[in-house]
């Protein structure tokens, strides 16, 4: 199993603000589409609620929340990063597992993630969500392609795949 996280992130490190994107850029959604289509996604409750409180289509939606109670119509539900890797752990070896957010289920991740899927924005949002940054020491960049900027992208951008170094 691989286990990878997908975000768009500002100059800043941010990620969100009261719990929404602060950009709008096709081009990412697009990229994630394509990227996280036919996968598991693991989510956060907040982010589950973020994108309209329903499962994203054509993915296995798994929730990760505190609330024992807490259940989510076509949606898995976890309440611990344990329980989730037990879950997956019978996945197989080419199976990805895509962390999708937030930030705290991010940073629950980070010390098992395998890959990560980037999107830099050339940009200053106002945020109040942030990723750490990634320790060089620890990833390489695998692959790196620039964004067209354009009427509905209106950022300069790169979708960067970084691979841990193992």
């Amino acid at each position: 199993m691989i286990i990878s996280m997908i975000y768009a992130v500002d100059e800043q490190g941010g990620i969100g603000i009261d719990n929404k994107m602060p950009w709008h850029l096709p081009a990412d959604s697009a990229f994630f589409r394509r990227t996280t289509s036919g996968h598991t996604v693991l989510m956060g409750r907040k982010t589950y609620d973020s994108i309209g409180g329903r499962p994203l289509p054509k993915r296995r939606n798994v929730i990760l929340t505190r609330d024992s109670s807490f259940t989510a119509e076509g949606c898995e539900v976890v309440h611990t990063v344990e329980a989730a890797l037990e879950l997956f752990g019978n996945g197989g070896d080419d199976e990805e597992l895509f962390v999708i957010g937030g930030a705290e289920v991010y940073g629950l991740f980070m010390p098992h993630a395998d890959r990560l899927y980037i999107t830099e924005i050339a940009h200053r949002f106002e945020t109040d969500a942030f990723m750490p940054g990634i320790d060089k020491s620890q990833w390489k960049a695998a692959s790196r392609v620039k964004g067209i900027k354009d009427d509905k992208n209106p950022y300069d951008y790169e979708f960067v795949t970084y691979e841990r170094i193992r």
